[in-house]
């Protein structure tokens, strides 16, 4: 996961992380999420061995809330399911 100097978060998949970051860093890729957004940084990242599984993690993520996607950042994992509901007014 990068964070961006807008302050959004971009989540991916890669099987070269060193290389997608340095991408995203270059600009490399006109079209995409980071380009106006530079610079970025490495925020959060995990290793799978399943390349289905870690697509099926990164559409998770996608779909969580900042604060969700915050909590995971600072390894806050206790907080993650309180995270996930919805919040009723």
């Amino acid at each position: 996961m990068l964070r961006c100097s807008d302050h959004t978060y971009y989540t991916g998949v890669t099987s070269n992380l060193e290389k997608r970051i340095q991408e995203h860093k270059t600009g490399k890729h006109v079209k995409s999420y980071t380009y106006s957004r530079r610079p970025v940084k490495l925020v959060f990242y995990a290793e799978f061995s399943d390349i289905r599984m870690a697509i099926e993690k990164e559409k998770q993520v996608k779909k969580w809330s900042r604060a969700k996607k915050e909590a995971l950042i600072q390894e806050n994992y206790n907080a993650l399911p309180n995270l996930a509901k919805k919040k009723f007014r």
